[in-house]
């Protein structure tokens, strides 16, 4: 009874959680389907002048090209599930990498399924340096590289050291933000696209590592591990 009541407090800790930190989320995407004058000026004159920096660069280009490749979901999500997979069986934490994996796909998901709502067109630039189909907010490449880095972090945090653990969140930083700033340089997001992907990302693996935090904390010796947040 106790665990079952530890565990529904930390199950509306995580929905607390997620609902308050949306609240902004929720409000850019609002403005954005709103086609807000502020936000869509900000974000013609950002992508503008990213463009015309990058196609008079053809090495930049180049590379942020490369890095679309290398940074796109499919990819990401494979490596995740596959560090996931040698967390399980190598170092046997089975329900913290069933955790991490199952949030990293749920929030590849969500992304999808925000991008369909909102429904807004990708940007019209002078200066064009590639061209992607679908939709653009919230970036997809963004989204997923805050919910993989926030994913992973969590996962590996036992593993490791202090040193150890401040490196690995410094990466995942560190690319999330490489991320995003290839999208914009490439003219195919927004700013204000990368920012609600790499705010819902962080909200999804957060709610969620919340959520497995009271499961775990909850559940009988034994039978699951303790995680740290």
């Amino acid at each position: 009874m106790l665990a079952d009541r530890t565990s529904r407090r930390a199950l509306g800790r995580a929905a607390s959680y997620g609902v308050a930190a949306s609240v902004p989320v929720l409000a850019l995407g609002w403005l954005v389907r709103a086609e807000s004058g502020a936000v869509a000026e900000a974000d013609r004159a950002t992508v503008a002048a990213a463009t015309r920096f990058t196609a008079a660069r053809p090495a930049l280009r180049r590379a942020l090209l490369v890095g679309q490749e290398a940074l796109a979901a499919r990819w990401m999500n494979l490596a995740a599930t596959g560090v996931c997979a040698w967390a399980w069986h190598r170092r046997g934490l089975g329900a913290r990498a069933a955790w991490a994996a199952g949030t990293v796909w749920g929030a590849w998901a969500l992304g999808l399924a925000a991008k369909g709502l909102v429904g807004r067109a990708r940007p019209v630039v002078e200066d064009v340096v590639t061209t992607v189909p679908g939709t653009s907010f919230p970036s997809g490449h963004a989204m997923n590289a805050a919910a993989v880095g926030v994913s992973l972090t969590v996962l590996v945090r036992p593993l490791l050291r202090r040193r150890g653990r401040a490196a690995v969140a410094t990466a995942a930083v560190v690319l999330a933000l490489v991320t995003a700033a290839d999208r914009v340089l490439l003219g195919v997001h927004h700013p204000s696209d990368v920012v609600g992907g790499l705010l819902l990302g962080g909200v999804v693996a957060g709610a969620s590592a919340v959520g497995f935090h009271g499961w775990a904390s909850a559940a009988p010796s034994g039978s699951a591990p303790r995680i740290e947040v």
